[in-house]
């Protein structure tokens, strides 16, 4: 299985990078992790948060194919803990998923056209953090739920 991180953005501060940077390279012993940046749209004041919703869904349908199993990290998702995400991979993998997707979207959430297209939707967090952070945040949890998986000491329950 090969796992897919889409997200509208780049991280722009050196602290968040350098730890997302850390964890994407800890995750290579675990998956194969690709990880695309979409650029913020530009001249966005003219455009309503549906028009900008609706032009990001644009951007992320080109990376997508049907054969893709799509999970929007979304705040109206369903909340997991380490462990239960951990199954959830799991799942994914005794599926047999070929190209398991997490998309983070724009500062507005998504489109409806993703949601119609996404097989699951995940949450973080009750809390708001910046798109930023939940790069950051996302890759943590992904390399916690593989440790999670084989054993390692790095979960404390």
């Amino acid at each position: 299985m090969k796992i897919t991180l889409l997200s509208i953005g780049k991280t722009e501060e050196k602290y968040l990078k350098e730890g997302f940077e850390i964890y994407v390279k800890r995750l290579k012993h675990y998956i194969k992790l690709e990880v695309t940046e979409l650029p913020e749209l530009k001249n966005t004041k003219y455009l309503s948060q549906n028009q900008q919703k609706l032009k990001e869904a644009e951007m992320l349908f080109k990376f997508i194919l049907n054969t893709d199993y799509i999970v929007l990290l979304d705040e109206g998702g369903i909340e997991l803990s380490s462990i239960k995400f951990a199954d959830y991979l799991n799942k994914r993998m005794l599926a047999s998923t070929q190209n398991l997707v997490f998309i983070i979207g724009g500062p507005y959430g998504f489109d409806s056209s993703m949601y119609e297209r996404a097989n699951d939707k995940i949450a973080l967090s009750k809390l708001t953090f910046s798109h930023q952070m939940v790069r950051l945040f996302f890759v943590e949890q992904l390399y916690r739920g593989f440790t999670i998986l084989k054993g390692e000491p790095y979960h404390h329950q």
